[in-house]
This record gives structure tokens, C-alpha cells and sequence, in this order.
């Protein structure tokens, strides 16, 4: 698992590896692009939103919606990140900090339409990550969502054929999300299988 030193240091060349591994149709990274693309169209479906960006990296996600019209908030842990993302989106209200640890107050006094983590929640154990998202539930507006991306799996017999199937590129430090798992701790939690590796999660208040 890599620390805030180490995301640094992966910044300028995060989007390439993605892309590498997406094109391979490899573990992590498969369907990556239809999993953003997927939050993207759910995020417009709506009006013009007001987004929370969880672990926003370079925002190649909230770009695009920020760019559209919607107010962008986030918080990630590295500043080398934070700062491709705000070069990206001049206006928006961006905070380095570990949200493990919590988030800004800046972010905890606001309410949201749309709250967004694309592969950045794994870091989380299952207590952590009901934790963390029955919080941000108390950050929605009315009818907003929480919307996350990342590798994820209906069930465990998923994931464990998928580690199987990866071999040594599996990541052990990494704790990926099983909606049948986490469904009786989250009720009405759903989620949309994008490709053998991930998919969408999605929770209302």
C-alpha cells in the first residue's frame, strides 16, 4: 500500500499506469473508464451538482464534471495530486488531508448532491468503510447519492476467483469492496458489475 510519499512520487505517472493496465484488460484497472464514465452519466443525470471528490488523485473524473458546470470539493492525501487537480479546476474547494483520519472541517459543514470515490476507498477495512460512509450519508442532500468506483465484487467467491486469476499482481494490503458484505451493514446499497474487477456502488441517504 503505498503512503502519501509514495502517491507523490506515482502522480505524474498515474494516469499511464492506469491506462496500461485497462488497455490489458488487467486486474486492477479493467474497466476503468466505463466505471468513471458510468458516475459521470449518474452524477448529470441530475442538475448541476454540488460533488464531494474522495481521494480525487488527478482528477480525471471531476475534471470532466467540473467542467460541466458542477461545484467540485475533495480532499486526497497527496499534495502533488492536489496540485494537477487544481490546476485542472481553477475554482474548486480542495483539501490535502488523510480522510481516513476524517475530513476537513471546510467539508464535514457542508451538504452534497453527489459524493464520489473512485478507487481510493480500498485503503478502508469494512468497519472503516461502513464507518466512513454512514458519515457521508449525513453529507447528502436531499435525493443525493454517494457514488463509488473502484475494484469491487458482488459476492466473495468473485473475488476470490479474481485473485486466483491474477496471481502475483494481486495487492493482499488492499481491501476491496463485496456488496454482500457490506449490504446488511448499509441497506439499499446497490451495485452495477462493470468488468471482472469492478464496478459501481451506489448509496442514498
Amino acid at each position: 500500500m503505498l503512503d502519501q510519499h509514495g502517491f507523490d512520487l506515482w502522480a505524474d505517472g498515474y494516469d499511464k499506469s492506469v491506462g496500461l493496465s485497462e488497455e490489458a484488460d488487467q486486474y486492477p484497472f479493467a474497466g476503468y473508464r466505463q466505471v468513471l464514465g458510468t458516475i459521470y452519466d449518474r452524477v448529470l443525470s441530475g442538475p448541476h451538482a454540488r460533488v464531494l471528490d474522495i481521494g480525487f488523485g488527478t482528477a480525471v473524473l471531476t475534471a470532466k464534471l467540473y467542467a460541466q458546470g458542477c461545484e467540485i470539493c475533495g480532499q486526497d492525501f497527496s499534495a502533488q495530486m492536489l496540485a494537477a487537480a487544481q490546476s485542472k479546476m481553477p475554482n474548486a474547494r480542495l483539501y490535502q488531508g488523510d480522510f481516513a483520519a476524517g475530513l476537513a472541517p471546510e467539508l464535514a459543514a457542508r451538504q452534497y448532491d453527489a459524493i464520489v470515490a473512485t478507487y481510493s476507498l480500498h485503503h478502508l477495512d469494512d468497519g472503516q468503510k461502513v464507518a466512513f460512509l454512514r458519515q457521508l450519508q449525513t453529507l447528502l442532500a436531499p435525493g443525493g447519492r454517494i457514488l463509488i468506483g473502484d475494484v469491487a465484487f458482488e459476492t466473495l467467491a468473485e473475488l476470490t476467483r479474481c485473485r486466483a486469476e491474477s496471481g502475483p499482481l494481486w495487492d493482499d494490503d488492499e481491501i476491496y469492496f463485496v456488496a454482500e458484505t457490506l449490504r446488511p451493514h448499509l441497506p439499499g446499497l446497490a451495485f452495477t458489475r462493470i468488468s471482472h474487477c469492478a464496478g459501481v456502488l451506489e448509496l442514498g441517504r
